[in-house]
């Protein structure tokens, strides 16, 4: 590794000082989002919850943060990372105290719908370290910043029941916890605010031209930016109908066919806003200068839903598989479950770091295959496998799955500077996509098979990677004045 990546390490530059800033803030939103998954003894105990009453929760968890990333990405790029990261530390700190003290089991449903919201911390980051970092190094810091901030949910996996159990004690030990970090969280937005910049000094932060959607080049990509909006609104039915009385019967049958009309209301304002943002000049040639190829975030999308989202589902749902498969106590299956997330400190970077080297297709193309391998391998864990090889298999796998996340998020801030936030937050609310099918997939199929579902998904989404095309040459964005600047891709 050159020392000038080696230099990412340390605090030794402001860029650096940015990065690590940036990456502890998005660790301190994994610890809030994925803080009732070690907890699920306790919270079980406490509101005498039914196993399909808990894997409703893991659902409801990663819903509300399809739309969120979206809306948050647009968000990011209007108004830049340093305002738009520190408000949502702080707001978050009050929905995971609400889910903390929530006195019923719809309650404790609603704040870990709402605590979706914290998972859209991830694309202000993707944009504030895609400013800091030229495209030569950026692979491997926005895989620093993706991996040590996706470590917060084996931190929490690792450190939330002991603190119950050992710190706090009885049986709201849990909720002492949980609140704990939220606290954490709310100083911490302050802090991130008092010490940000958006860019270096000297440098200009890009905008989008308008707000509504992302601008695209010609018909043919106006068309396919519809359709890649289509799989997250059936994302967001199939929740629906899994709260329905055809489900956990969380909804009415009369809430359940309201939610969904809202649904499809929301669907045709979405495609009015995407058609104003883009109505001009579909009927009329996009300057060379200022074109991009839609293709390369809709590949971007399924590779990170295949990736991030089968990570969603499976540090959700490993505590309680590992403790199930070996008869293991709460603390030791949550120690033993972040194993899967601890890669992520240096298998992120690292597929970040390989793309930055060897190119972005084909280090994809690579961790993809991998990835579908060791799911394969995982469905075969049982009772008989020996803890230690159990742990081994997971770690493997997870070197490749998270190694793919940093291999996606190597290119997203090369497609078009302008628009990262964006780009970001669709392809991330494409990872909670992923989330949400591979969990639905959970609910109905056992552990052996859910890991075989996710190993064929990867296969699929290789033949997709096919179709990525290498940034080359220079990005083009347009200045306030109407002058352009040309930015280095490769």
């Amino acid at each position: 590794m050159s020392e000038a990546r080696l230099r990412l390490l340390s605090f030794s530059s402001r860029p650096i000082q940015m990065l690590h800033l940036t990456w502890f803030a998005f660790f301190l939103t994994f610890v809030m989002w994925f803080s009732h998954a070690p907890m699920k003894p306790f919270i079980m105990a406490a509101f005498d919850m039914t196993n399909a009453q808990w894997k409703a929760l893991l659902i409801l968890n990663v819903a509300l943060t399809i739309p969120a990333r979206i809306v948050v990405g647009m968000l990011v790029d209007k108004f830049g990372p340093r305002i738009v990261y520190s408000l949502l530390l702080i707001i978050s700190a009050f929905l995971c105290w609400g889910f903390a003290f929530a006195q019923t089991y719809e309650q404790l449903a609603l704040f870990r719908f709402l605590c979706g919201f914290i998972g859209a911390g991830f694309v202000i980051g993707i944009r504030m370290v895609g400013e800091w970092f030229p495209a030569k190094t950026v692979g491997l810091a926005e895989g620093v910043y993706g991996g040590w901030g996706n470590f917060g949910s084996a931190a929490a996996a690792w450190t939330l029941p002991a603190v119950a159990a050992y710190v706090y004690g009885g049986e709201d030990g849990w909720r002492y916890a949980i609140s704990t970090i939220g606290m954490v969280a709310f100083i911490y937005g302050f802090i991130f605010y008092r010490n940000v910049r958006n860019t270096p000094i000297g440098s200009t932060y890009f905008k989008p031209k308008k707000s509504g959607g992302l601008e695209v080049s010609n018909k043919k990509d106006f068309w396919l930016y519809i359709a890649m909006n289509v799989p997250m609104y059936i994302a967001l039915a199939v929740l629906t109908w899994k709260l329905s009385p055809a489900g956990v019967s969380l909804l009415t049958e009369s809430t359940a066919v309201i939610l969904w009309s809202v649904l499809a209301g929301l669907f045709l304002f979405q495609m009015h806003s995407i058609y104003q943002v883009n109505k001009e000049h579909l009927n009329s040639a996009v300057p060379d200068t200022d074109q991009y190829k839609f293709k390369q975030v809709a590949v971007l999308d399924w590779a990170y839903f295949v990736t991030f989202g089968s990570e969603l589902a499976v540090v959700s749902m490993l505590p309680a598989f590992f403790m199930e498969t070996f008869d293991l106590t709460p603390v030791m299956a949550g120690l033993l479950g972040g194993a899967f997330a601890v890669m992520n400190l240096v298998a992120r970077p690292g597929g970040g770091y390989l793309s930055d080297k060897f190119g972005r297709k084909k280090t994809l193309s690579i961790l993809v295959a991998g990835l579908s391998v060791g799911y394969f391998i995982l469905s075969q864990i049982d009772g008989s496998w020996m803890i230690p090889v159990a742990v081994a298999c997971v770690m493997m796998c997870s070197f490749f799955v998270q190694a793919g996340e940093g291999a996606v998020f190597a290119m997203v801030p090369l497609v078009k500077r302008r628009m990262t936030g964006q780009i970001a937050g669709m392809v991330g609310a494409y990872g909670n996509v992923g989330g949400v099918t591979f969990l639905t997939v959970y609910s109905f199929v056992d552990t052996s098979t859910f890991f075989m579902v996710i190993a064929c998904a990867a296969i699929v989404c290789l033949g997709l990677v096919q179709f990525l095309e290498e940034p080359k040459g220079h990005m083009h964005e347009i200045l306030p004045d109407g002058t352009v600047q040309m930015i280095e891709v490769n």
